[in-house]
């Protein structure tokens, strides 16, 4: 057969295949969209309720003075009090909903869940600290021990205000200071203000009818309760040896779970509406003659190097080289392939997404023995239209006894019973049912985490913000001086979350160290400035749904298939994470602080 025909019938191949990609992401578009999700509220209340510490934190009420207030004690809280204390700023006061610092790893602590970017990048601050992850992904409680080691390097303990919420936020203009309200009645006077909610804290439950009929035990992933269960997070579940046990969801919570769930319960059945991507772990401990030999500035090396591999930009070295990149260097081999004139008659991108996903539909069939199960645990969309996912044990999982899938073809779970879950129409009885269907994620700030500001001249946050975030580099608001917001909307999408953390920190310190130096009290972003950004976001910026590619299948990258929706919510500084992540350097290395007002 010629070469063009060889390229005829891949490019048939390929168009035939995003044909099935629309039909299996139209068949899960719902007219709700991420409507269909139910707060953690009212009669629901309890699935955030912290399983982890005692109800009552017994402790007096603070009225304090801090220079600065962070809210928020994962790893954005974390970074910018390391990188403030750099800077000279020491009297810090973080408040945190949780028992201890971590953030997403204090709550997440079901078994099996660890990190899927490489602990040598993803871990914040190994340097600083000293500290060799013993694996290359590391497990929960690891990264949950290394969160309160940077606590406890930095001093953040003596004053952080555990088991705590931020209920309000006061600017007193004449005094340049922000006045901080808490649920325990706690009132913290700070000269400023560093909002690092994350997006990954408050859990969300599917809108299954029947939800609360369920007379059985019932719980959030983030919940994971081991009263109940046994064990922690490296497995042994004893408590579910006689149990029938359902688990809603099938994303990267899910897929780390399930096995550990699948070795521990009498049966196990996984409710899913659509399938991840499961690539290779092959996850491994550290080579500590290696990790011995890494020169200073070796982690910022790194991380640089994923994200910009990951982001289509060529390295000479790949130096994680896992399933992150392995899409990346398809992207590169297509590309050669059409320099020499090896025309396969679709771009190379696509070319290289093909490749990429019947790689990981083959896989599927290679661990998996039912014909059905296989075809049902087949991904059909591009990668990264979910967040990838990577085992080695999830798939095998299914050819236990003891493990039945309930696929349901895109429509998610038909019903709750008193006793079990309605799939297909067709009840399966169970004795608990366990949600792993994430975070909310992409609403607003005040419903995420109920949070809202008051400003200059009394403007509310939620005011301002009632057409759309309103933003300068995602991290200033006009209106609201000395408050910086971290990770939030109208910056980048980043895989690997600390590194967009980090670059945000260090941007906001340099900030507070021309303060000092200058012997300022306050910083505020111009409205020019602030426009110009958000025009530029709105006319210019990245969509979730990268240009280029057919819509992805819903999920909460693209707001469940409504990414127009709230545009401003879902949109990214254009040219992805190395071109904001430049932005921000250049901003720094200029020296001008232009777009913001000292004062």
């Amino acid at each position: 057969m010629s070469s063009t025909n060889n390229a005829e019938n891949l490019s048939e191949a390929i168009e035939r295949m995003r044909e099935k990609y629309r039909v299996e992401r139209e068949k899960r578009l719902r007219p709700d969209g991420s409507d269909q999700f139910i707060e953690v509220k009212d009669q629901f209340a309890h699935f955030s309720k912290d399983p982890f510490v005692n109800e009552d934190a017994g402790r007096a009420r603070r009225n304090s003075k801090a220079e600065v207030v962070i809210v928020g004690g994962g790893f954005g809280g974390l970074l910018t009090a390391a990188r403030f204390s750099t800077a000279g700023y020491t009297d810090i006061c973080v408040i945190e909903e949780g028992g201890d610092f971590g953030g997403t790893w204090y709550w997440n602590r079901y078994p099996g869940a660890q990190c899927d970017i490489e602990s040598y990048v993803y871990l914040p601050l190994l340097e600083e600290l000293g500290y060799m992850p013993t694996e290359k992904y590391a497990h929960a409680d690891e990264i949950f021990n290394h969160s309160r080691a940077i606590g406890e390097h930095y001093g953040l303990y003596e004053q952080a205000l555990f088991q705590t919420r931020m209920v309000d936020a006061d600017w007193n203009e004449e005094a340049g200071t922000w006045s901080v309200l808490t649920d325990g009645g706690d009132k913290v006077e700070a000269q400023f203000l560093v909002l690092a909610t994350g997006n990954l804290t408050r859990p969300k439950l599917p809108g299954i009818p029947g939800i609360e009929k369920f007379k059985g035990h019932i719980f959030h992933t983030s919940r994971w309760d081991y009263d109940y269960t046994g064990g922690d997070n490296r497995g042994g579940m004893t408590g579910l040896a006689d149990k029938r046990v359902a688990i809603v969801g099938s994303g990267a919570t899910a897929v780390q779970a399930v096995p550990k769930l699948a070795q521990s319960a009498e049966h196990l059945f996984v409710c899913q509406r659509t399938p991840s991507t499961i690539d290779v772990r092959a996850n491994g401990p550290t080579d500590k003659e290696w990790f011995s030999k890494l020169e200073k500035g070796w982690q910022q090396e790194r991380i640089e190097n994923l994200t910009n591999i990951l982001n289509g930009l060529p390295q000479a070295e790949d130096l994680v080289a896992d399933g992150w990149t392995d899409l990346m260097h398809k992207m590169i081999e297509a590309n050669r392939e059409a320099k020499k004139g090896g025309d396969r008659g679709v771009p190379p991108m696509r070319l290289a997404q093909y490749r990429k996903m019947e790689e990981i539909r083959a896989r599927v069939d290679q661990c998996v023995e039912d014909e059905a199960a296989a075809e049902a645990l087949k991904p059909y969309y591009d990668m990264f239209c979910k967040r990838p996912c990577f085992h080695d044990e999830y798939l095998p999982s299914f050819n236990r006894d003891n493990v039945t899938l309930l696929d349901t073809d895109g429509q998610g779970v038909d019903g709750i019973t008193a006793s079990g879950v309605v799939v297909k129409g067709e009840e399966y009885p169970v004795d608990c049912i366990i949600f792993a269907t994430g975070f909310e994620v992409g609403v607003s700030m005040q419903r995420r985490v109920g949070i809202d500001l008051n400003g200059r001249n009394g403007l509310r946050l939620s005011e301002k913000w009632a057409d759309g975030p309103r933003t300068l580099h995602g991290i200033h608001v006009n209106g609201f001086p000395n408050c910086f917001i971290l990770g939030g909307v109208q910056s980048t999408i980043a895989f690997n979350v600390p590194h967009h953390l980090d670059e945000q920190a260090r941007t906001i310190a340099l900030i507070l160290e021309e303060i000092r130096e200058k012997g300022l009290g306050r910083v505020e972003a111009t409205e020019d400035a602030e426009k110009a950004w958000v025009d530029g976001i709105i006319n210019d910026g990245q969509k979730v749904s990268l240009p280029g590619q057919d819509p992805c299948t819903p999920g909460y990258y693209n707001n469940e298939g409504q990414s127009t929706k709230n545009g401003r919510y879902f949109r990214a500084f254009k040219g992805g994470p190395p071109r904001y992540f430049k932005k921000l350097k250049a901003w720094r290395e200029d020296g001008n602080f232009d777009g913001i007002n000292f004062g």
